[in-house]
């Protein structure tokens, strides 16, 4: 360990870089600060920062950076996950005198200049994404280099690293193999806002280390993580939970309520459907907010931020996409309609309010439907051991790309790569130059790994929950379920001083919600072209479909994710749901869809799709807008061999396979002219693109397709 005259010397530089830091020549470290620098800086250790949001986090890295190069060592590699917290990390480093410089997808022509500054030893902090560690030229071309050179590692937003702290993203545990190549005397630094003792240990884990102790408590081994860990109260915020009954109670309040809010702010969903449907209301009301989501065009994310840093609208309604990286000191509330699934994503959002003012407004209005999100989100991202069998199966040691695997393992694009980082991180695929490998290496389904992440999982969604339906003082709730030591009663929550916020709903606001709520109508896109791969599986087609079969745009009542109508649909589709004949109300909105849809030529005839598990629903459907249309109902498509293989969730190659000539037109009398086609419910889209393909060879001009729900 350092001396008293070391401490004192490493103390005063340290110092002095913290002031050019914020720019003031009074500025003094925070509890903990100076304690992690010199942990870092005099005695190379690895280190674990759990401090609340706006407590100084980056100080710590910068500052020791700053020392650790003056004293020789290489430039600091910074792991950051998000390109906004990049551009805010690298102003603050310049503030400060830190030259630093970032590699990520967004800036490839400048890599070859960032190579060279680093040749010549210009650079002090290099960010890169986590998704640059499973890049094949940055591991074989860059990483080697850097490794030898490397002054410290920094992870930063480190419950990153937890297997059920960020979408259970592997990139991060790579992280492990980064650290074993690394020289055993190079300082490690984790940094986060939010750490229970589960992710503390998926910390020291990920980091390669024996286990982790808190300072202050003896230390065993050399190798453990030093965590520092402050009290993560914020005195500023005003937590309330109000419990309505259902979605449009929800959205009236909002509307009745969201200027009494103080200032700016987020208001949180679960979902995409939830922001933009939410959003829209509460412009068509008058009200200056936006959606942002992870759909939104990444240059309108950008502008939404600053018009939301500048008070330049009301609020921001997002989906988690909105949250780290994020900083707006003064944001006036976080405002959630339907809650996370952890407390640990909970407090992560919410800590974006109030950094920088005496008072911030939190409040949960959690909805019944929130489980089934959950669930919905948990199980989406978990390996599962007969895919990852398949996957590894259908490689070898040639390089096969990722559209090419989705033609053979009938897995779509997204769950595919996701599970392709899992296994390459456990070293039973490589992703290389043109594509993916097997590496041959044994590899075995971590069952009782994966078993004991959803029972945490569920844990901590029961732990929402009881946040929600607790009595005692909520932020000491928090803080206990984040492990916590210091927690004690806020004085400020709904619980301990009484509810701050109003409960009424304005009536006119519940007509607003309640008429919002019933529109009906989503567009569906047509399908334009055939799916790489389809000829493997014996579908004679690529490339673009002609014009003369392809299906016009179609309508769906609503979608399954849609807090109106979705609502009915979910109920209607949900397993083990019986069949049987479409509802009145259900028919006249399907009515209303149809006189909203503004079609160029109105349908000749109605055709209905063959259905196996729903046909009751679709032939009464497809009977009902025929006579209520006054049109000429034509009956069902013929199954050919068959009928259509396979089932919801498989990828486009699998899915066109499985309906490709399993459907006949056989003894029905085509017109020349438009054909309403209807379903139940679009997932994929190829079952209604080969029909429209049979229909207009069979004389058709133009096939409108309709379903009752949009899956997704």
């Amino acid at each position: 360990m350092t001396s008293n005259a070391g401490t004192a010397g490493i103390r005063d530089q340290a110092l002095e870089a913290l002031r050019a830091l914020v720019g003031r020549p009074d500025a003094v470290f925070h509890d903990g600060q100076f304690e992690a620098v010199e942990a870092l800086v005099a005695d190379r250790r690895r280190a674990l920062v759990v401090q609340r949001t706006g407590w100084g986090k980056s100080a710590v890295y910068f500052v020791a950076t700053l020392l650790l190069r003056r004293a020789g060592a290489g430039p600091t590699v910074l792991v950051s996950p998000l390109l906004a917290l990049m551009r805010d990390q690298i102003g603050a480093a310049e503030r400060a005198g830190v030259r630093a410089v970032a590699i990520n997808s967004t800036n490839a022509h400048e890599w070859a200049d960032v190579l060279e500054q680093l040749d010549r030893d210009e650079v002090d902090v290099l960010l890169v994404s986590p998704e640059r560690l499973n890049n094949p030229a940055f591991r074989e071309q860059q990483l080697p280099a850097l490794v030898r050179r490397i002054g410290m590692l920094v992870v930063d937003e480190a419950h990153c690293i937890s297997d059920w702290g960020h979408d259970f993203r592997p990139d991060y545990r790579r992280l492990r193999d980064l650290i074993a190549q690394m020289p055993s005397d190079v300082p490690v630094l984790a940094t986060t806002a939010t750490a229970n003792s589960r992710v503390v240990a998926d910390v020291a884990e990920q980091l390669g280390t024996s286990g982790a102790h808190t300072e202050g408590e003896p230390s065993g081994s050399g190798s453990e993580v030093l965590t520092i860990r402050g009290p993560l109260a914020r005195s500023s915020l005003r937590l309330g939970v109000l419990r309505l009954p259902d979605a449009t109670s929800r959205l009236a309040w909002l509307l009745s309520h969201l200027d009494d809010l103080p200032g700016s702010g987020i208001i949180y969903t679960l979902t995409v459907a939830a922001a933009v449907d939410t959003a829209r209301l509460l412009r068509e009301r008058g009200h200056e907010v936006r959606a942002y989501t992870g759909q939104t065009d990444p240059d309108e994310r950008a502008e939404s931020e600053s018009m939301l840093k500048r008070n330049a609208v009301k609020a921001l309604v997002a989906t988690s996409a909105l949250g780290m990286g994020f900083d707006k000191p003064d944001l006036g509330f976080v405002l959630h309609l339907g809650a996370p699934s952890s407390p640990v994503a909970y407090y992560q959002q919410v800590g974006r309010a109030g950094r920088a003012s005496e008072s911030a407004d939190v409040l949960l209005l959690p909805g019944a439907e929130d489980r089934d999100i959950w669930h919905y989100f948990a199980t989406a991202s978990m390996p599962d051991r007969e895919r990852a069998e398949r996957v590894i199966a259908a490689l070898g040691d040639q390089p096969v790309s990722t559209p090419a695997l989705e033609a053979i393992v009938d897995i779509r694009r997204t769950p595919l790569e996701l599970l392709l980082k899992v296994l390459d991180v456990d070293g039973a695929v490589r992703r290389v130059q043109g594509g993916w490998i097997a590496t041959g290496e044994p590899w075995s389904y971590d069952a009782e790994r994966y078993g004991r992440i959803a029972a945490e999982r569920l844990a901590e969604q029961q732990h929402m929950v009881e946040y929600e339906q607790t009595g005692g003082c909520r932020m000491e709730f928090l803080q206990r379920t984040l492990d916590d030591a210091t927690a004690v009663p806020c004085g400020r929550c709904d619980n301990c001083a009484g509810v701050w916020f109003p409960t009424e709903v304005g009536s006119a606001a519940a007509a607003a919600a309640t008429t919002s709520l019933d529109r009906v109508g989503v567009p569906i896109e047509p399908r334009r072209a055939w799916p790489t791969g389809a000829d493997r599986l014996g579908v004679p087609v690529r490339g673009r479909i002609d014009a003369a079969e392809q299906a016009g745009e179609g309508r769906a009542l609503a979608r399954l994710t849609d807090l109106g109508w979705g609502g009915t649909m979910r109920e209607l589709f949900a397993a083990g749901a019986v069949d049987g004949p479409v509802s009145p109300s259900v028919l006249a909105a399907c009515v209303r869809v149809l006189a909203d849809w503004g079609w160029a030529e109105r349908p000749a005839a109605v055709i209905a799709m063959p259905s196996r598990s729903r046909p009751q629903l679709v032939e009464s459907l497809a009977q009902g807008l025929a006579s209520i249309g006054r049109l000429p109902y034509l009956g069902a498509l013929g199954l050919a061999d068959g009928g259509p293989t396979g089932g919801p969730g498989g990828n486009s190659v699998f899915r066109l396979a499985g309906v490709w000539d399993r459907l006949s037109a056989d003894g029905i009398d085509v017109p020349a002219g438009p054909v309403l086609l209807v379903d139940d419910m679009a997932d994929s889209r190829w079952t209604l693109t080969v029909a429209a393909r049979l229909l207009r060879r069979a004389g058709a001009t133009d096939i409108l397709p309709f379903v009752l729900a949009l899956r997704g």
